[in-house]
């Protein structure tokens, strides 16, 4: 396109142009420059359009159909890399005006709008939208799609506080129900191994009877001195208030006031029961901050009180989501939260098992070891102890044990569920002294198995949560002095990160693999943070970084090797990311009845969200290439 281009042409590059980033939020005269001294060129498949030795650039290049390969060369690699419609190249060389370090071929006929370097330094100068994208390419990615984030979780945080919500996005649990036959022995069992407030008595076509709350129990049951057996129907509620699902937290909180209840049953049009809506629901609704949740945590004293929390705490962190809060600090509140819980549940059953004297610490291990937990959690953790000489070692240990086990129990009633591969406190494996813990890391390095390195993957990464902080520090000193002097287990410990590549395609964006039979997904865990985690620990290890968390430990080994601020923080911003996505991801699945998950389907994704997720995996590629060029793998 020359200079003196018609307005058609021009016109239609515009369009073009503002259905991507950064040229969507460009300023309208530097858009019309863009526009105007923009060259449509072509080149065909397999051919080469810019490569380092062509020398310095002489083309800013825009896609406007079909893909580019772009081929880095050198020890230094970091792979192959796709470009697709409405991305640019090569945004780095051109800035600089200097040769590029990639090259850039055709994987089919290509079509790219070209602007040369003299217009483009020009357009630098024109717009300062486009200056600060081309100096901070992932970084200014990152902020618009937060800002579309904090749309869409903002608006769904107001309607889920409003009291003109509709019932049906109130309902978010599956009621617990019994039948008119149980017992009362039956159904109080129930609500126990629940954690509810209610029963709904139901009959055979699923509509509700009567109801049966817990402050039921001492009016109707302890005082009377009913029998366990006497069946249910005998003592609840009959005819417990309906509302249809299309009746608002409005109406339910209207209905407990006149008629002096606190529980209202949601119903569909059949008058089949759906859902249950407590007063303290629509109380929740009205005011979760951190302080009274924090409150709530610190004066617990029972669990269900703490189960409570933790599902206000969906709620807190939509809010959050809603505010534009970035996802370290969102996974950190999370963490910090379900810490607080953990100590609670600690200091309930301290008060029935008698460890005094003894100096022992609750270790916590994996992602709530890094404080990077997302809403779909379960218990990873342990305890280190230290055996007085007047104690027997096992029965001290089966103190540990059986307090342990109840800890362990309580946290699963509380919504983290129990280890699958048993990696908790009530485990005899993981319940050491702190020599027992020192051989255990001492065996893990000196031998490196595939299951000592699995270990290291989960148990290095830990921290105190309650007790005798020293002991973990002790830990943490033993562990650094082994892992800096050997470097034989570093270098494998690189080889297992390694194993996992990021998931990015030739021909497509993405690899995705099938998930119950359906195509297209990605694990955001398995083939995403994975990637950051696995590469920070290694170097956190190699240089004894005192820290489990992978943004700061990202953070301290870029300082020590001084390595290009712009670089560490775009390795840093890409893993936040995909955290973002996850916590994204999760909620929306729990809101919707599923458990949460890290299965997306990038295909689904906004066309904004997929760059930058293609762009975070090209940082991933490029952490994992540094682990290959220290380790020489």
């Amino acid at each position: 396109m020359s200079r003196t281009a018609n307005s058609t042409l021009v016109s239609a590059t515009v369009e073009f142009l503002r259905k991507h980033s950064p040229f969507d939020r460009m300023e309208d005269a530097a858009l019309d420059y863009l526009g105007q001294h923009a060259r449509l060129a072509y080149y065909p498949k397999d051919s080469i359009i810019l490569s380092p030795d062509s020398g310095e650039t002489l083309y800013f290049h825009i896609v406007q159909r079909g893909k580019v390969l772009s081929r880095e060369a050198g020890e230094g690699a970091s792979g192959n890399v796709t470009i697709s419609a409405g991305e640019c190249f090569p945004i780095g060389a051109a800035s600089g005006q200097r040769a590029t370090v990639c090259t850039y071929s055709a994987l089919d006929d290509v079509f790219s709008y070209q602007l040369d370097n003299q217009d483009f330094q020009q357009l630098l100068l024109l717009s300062p939208v486009f200056n600060r994208y081309c100096a901070s390419h992932i970084t200014t990615l990152l902020s618009q799609s937060r800002k579309q984030m904090q749309a869409q979780f903002s608006q769904r945080a107001l309607e889920q506080q409003s009291m003109a919500a509709p019932l049906s996005e109130l309902c978010k649990r599956q009621p617990i129900t019994a039948t008119e036959s149980a017992t009362l022995e039956s159904v109080m069992t129930l609500m126990g191994e629940t954690g509810v407030g209610s029963i709904v008595i139901i009959d055979a076509n699923g509509k509700a009877q009567g109801i049966f709350t817990q402050s039921d129990v001492l009016k109707r049951v302890v005082l009377p001195k009913l029998p366990l057996d006497t069946p249910i129907s005998a003592v609840m509620s009959r005819k417990p208030h309906t509302l249809s699902l299309d009746a608002t937290a409005s109406d339910a909180a209207l209905a407990m006031a006149m008629h002096g209840i606190r529980h209202v049953l949601a119903v569909d049009e059949e008058e089949k029961l759906c859902g249950v809506i407590s007063e303290r629901d629509l109380f929740a609704m009205q005011r979760v901050g951190l302080r009274q949740l924090r409150y709530t945590v610190e004066q617990a004293q029972d669990i269900p009180t703490l189960q409570q929390v933790g599902r206000d705490l969906r709620q807190f962190t939509l809010n959050m989501l809603g505010q534009g809060v970035a996802a370290e600090q969102l996974t950190q509140f999370i963490s910090a939260l379900n810490d607080s819980i953990t100590r609670r549940v600690i200091t309930l059953n301290l008060q029935v098992h008698d460890l005094y004297g003894i100096d022992w610490t609750w270790l916590s291990f994996g992602s709530e070891g890094r404080e990077e937990q997302t809403f779909s959690t379960d218990q990873d953790n342990g305890i280190i102890y230290q055996c007085p000489e007047a104690m027997d070692k096992d029965q001290l240990q089966m103190r540990m044990l059986e307090f342990a086990r109840d800890v362990n129990a309580d946290l699963d009633r509380c919504g983290f569920p129990l280890c699958k591969g048993n990696i908790m406190a009530s485990n005899p494996q993981w319940c050491l002294t702190i020599e027992e813990w020192q051989s255990r890391f001492a065996n893990w390095i000196r031998s490196p198995s595939s299951a000592a390195l699995l270990n290291a993957s989960i148990f290095f990464d830990f921290r105190p949560l309650y007790g005798k902080d020293h002991l973990a520090s002790q830990l943490h000193r033993y562990l650094f002095s082994l892992s800096q002097d050997s470097p034989m287990f570093q270098r494998m410990l690189a080889g297992i990160a390694l194993q996992t590549a990021p998931p990015l395609g030739l021909l497509r964006d993405f690899v995705t693999e099938e998930h119950q039979g359906q195509p297209g997904f990605i694990d955001l865990k398995k083939f995403g943070t994975r990637l950051f985690v696995d590469a920070a620990r290694v170097f956190a290890l190699s240089k004894g970084i005192n820290v489990s968390n992978t943004t700061k430990r990202l953070e301290r080994y870029a300082k020590l090797m001084d390595a290009a601020p712009d670089e560490a923080d775009a390795i840093i911003e890409a893993f936040n990311f995909i955290q973002m996505l996850r916590l994204r991801h999760q909620h929306l699945e729990e809101e919707s009845g599923r458990e949460g998950s890290n299965l997306i389907q990038p295909d689904k994704l906004n066309q904004l969200d997929r760059r930058i997720l293609k762009e975070s995996f090209r940082q991933a590629r490029k952490l994992q290439q540094k682990l290959k060029v220290i380790y020489q793998l």
